[in-house]
């Protein structure tokens, strides 16, 4: 059989489908195949017609239609269905060969499919793809890692898909094993955080200020113009104001409990593994949690009481400006969180990642697309060893703007019984990375007096020591501990 196909792609879900038709686009060729073949048919027979796609009706037609390095991207449910697909592949594959996994799987399962691969001589890609379905279909962002032997061989094809930004790919390589997954896994937890900042906005429109969501549309829209720019505030501009067959905002209609795929529960968990005060963003997580808690919450409304309601009688037009200052100013922490988070991984996993690169692998086609992220990109080339983005001028400067406007607004939340915890939390996080001093010693104290842990004393820096505070208590301590 003639080995006429760039690549194979295996999942014909939509964004397997989108992909392709992508593909296709910019002139590759590609072989499409999926566990249930009658998919393939119905994919040539309609979304496919009269394009280059080929069809392939068992994995051994499909590697056999593949010019070399033969090239496979999975595009299929992440975990057991990953490794099942690898397996069937390997007795179809010879050294050199490259397998792609693009899907949302957890980088440790990235890490550990590079090294078991790397051992049968294949290469392996791990990849995170974002965007949706429109972005898979005209343009995503992609973040690909793994064998850094397998990029020439797909950088032409991934580079070609990938959305523009100022005419530059959104795409290059990450890093070795899972770095491309990690950064997929960091992204998606700042998506959690957007959204989370942007719906505490918007429940502070209509709680506080009493606006209605037609009156919210249009100030995120006016938002969507300036500092703020961004994907997530256009589309929740353009849900606030859609109206059902019946006339009555659907988003009124939509139960109040979030449901979750785990990639921002992940981020939360890396984050404690290694020590990084990812507030916002564990935040972000919880706020979902507790909206699943749904009949406990509407009993619990019943019983629990708070601040008596009362109409808003401040200057409504600098209050939400107050609020965008508020939301601009979290939106910062929360990059400021996930960058801090990358840092640390790289240290600990010998990644070189280029964090301007990623910021512009983020600046189009994904769901975090936003202006802002080109203030990152330029604050990484200016000092690629940047230690916070708190630290940068741009973003020192923007904080010390924002403030007085994002403290009146969280003070007011609480005066007023709506819940902002990642507005909170960023302030909170602000606060404590703001003091040279906090009250850790007291932490350090409680422990050595109820654990004889010892404490570290400020003019002996890495000699730990015990007291007995009552004593009661001997001279013999524990273990000393990494604070």
């Amino acid at each position: 059989m003639a080995e006429t196909a760039d690549i194979a792609l295996i999942g014909l879900a939509v964004m397997g489908q989108n992909l392709i038709l992508n593909m296709n686009d910019h002139g590759f060729v590609v072989c499409a195949f999926n566990r249930t073949v009658e998919k393939v048919d119905a994919f040539l027979a309609n979304e496919a017609k009269g394009t280059k796609v080929v069809g392939a009706r068992s994995m051994e037609e499909m590697v056999s239609k593949l010019k070399r390095p033969k090239k496979v991207m999975l595009l299929v449910k992440a975990g057991a269905a990953v490794d099942a697909f690898i397996q069937k592949l390997l007795p179809l594959l010879e050294p050199g060969d490259i397998i792609i996994d693009g899907g949302n799987s957890e980088y440790t399962d990235s890490q550990r499919r590079s090294k078991e691969l790397a051992e049968k001589k294949i290469l392996f890609v791990g990849s995170g793809v974002s965007g949706g379905e429109e972005g898979a279909r005209y343009g995503p962002s992609l973040m690909p890692g793994g064998s850094p032997d397998a990029w020439p061989h797909i950088k032409p094809i991934f580079q070609a898909i990938a959305a523009k930004s100022d005419g530059e790919p959104c795409c290059d390589w990450v890093g070795k094993d899972g770095a491309g997954h990690y950064v997929k896994m960091v992204h998606n937890g700042i998506e959690y955080g957007d959204m989370q900042l942007i719906c505490e906005a918007c429940h502070i429109m209509k709680d506080v200020v009493g606006m209605n969501n037609d009156e919210i549309s249009e100030v995120l829209s006016e938002w969507n113009k300036g500092e703020l720019d961004s994907f997530l505030i256009e589309i929740t501009a353009d849900i606030m104001r859609y109206k059902d067959t019946d006339g009555v905002h659907l988003v009124d209609k939509i139960k109040d409990a979030a449901g979750q795929k785990g990639t921002g529960k992940w981020t939360a968990i890396s984050a404690l593994d290694k020590g990084m005060p990812l507030t916002l963003i564990g935040e972000s997580v919880f706020a979902r949690c507790l909206s699943s808690l749904k009949d406990e919450r509407v009993v619990a409304s019943k019983q629990l009481s708070g601040p008596a309601k009362s109409a808003f009688k401040g200057d409504k037009k600098q209050f939400i400006e107050d609020l965008r200052l508020a939301l601009y100013a979290s939106k910062i922490i929360s990059y400021a969180q996930g960058f801090m988070l990358m840092r640390e991984a790289a240290n600990n996993y010998d990644w070189n990642l280029n964090y301007g690169g990623i910021a512009l692998m983020w600046r189009g086609g994904c769901i975090i697309r936003s202006v802002f992220l080109g203030e990152i990109k330029k604050a990484f080339d200016k000092n690629p060893t940047l230690a916070n983005l708190l630290l940068d001028d741009f973003f020192k400067n923007a904080i010390h703007k924002c403030q007085d406007g994002w403290r009146r607004v969280v003070a007011s939340s609480v005066m007023q019984g709506i819940p902002t915890p990642c507005l909170s939390s960023a302030l909170a996080f602000y606060d404590g990375y703001r003091s040279e001093r906090v009250p850790a010693n007291i932490i350090q104290a409680q422990r050595d007096y109820f654990g004889a842990h010892t404490y570290e004393l400020l003019s002996a820096p890495g000699k730990f020591v015990h007291t007995n505070w009552t004593g009661r208590g001997g001279q013999v301590s524990s273990s000393s501990y990494n604070a």
